[in-house]
């Protein structure tokens, strides 16, 4: 039933990524299209596909969690996936389908959501 569900999200990823284009969406959009999933409508890590993950989704509105988080990572998370900054392989990556404006604009609402700008 996990690998189904979580099989399923990675489907879902991939055919959102080849079918949307993204240029004239704001960073609101992009977070709902790519990010909710996973990280929920309020950003906290509670959402339709934690119960079938084996790790708990960052929650974004944690202040001290991100804000120990440097903007680097945060950057390199959503680009190459969580993998590439030692988390959860299920975190998917993203720099093939958004450009780097739009990871940029990505990290700038993290911070305005935890309240801990950097």
């Amino acid at each position: 039933m996990k690998t189904q569900m979580v099989a399923a999200f990675a489907g879902l990823a991939l055919l959102l990524a080849s079918s949307t284009s993204h240029a004239d969406q704001s960073i609101e959009q992009i977070y709902g299209v790519y990010c909710v999933q996973c990280h929920g409508l309020q950003r906290n890590g509670t959402r339709i596909n934690v119960p079938a993950l084996s790790v708990k989704p960052r929650d974004h509105t944690e202040a001290k969690g991100m804000g120990d988080t440097p903007d680097d990572e945060l950057y390199k998370a959503i680009k190459e996936g969580g993998l590439a900054v030692n988390k959860s392989v299920l975190m998917p990556t993203w720099g093939r389908v958004l450009s780097e404006d739009q990871i940029n604009g990505l990290v700038k609402n993290l911070r305005q959501v935890c309240k801990c700008g950097k």
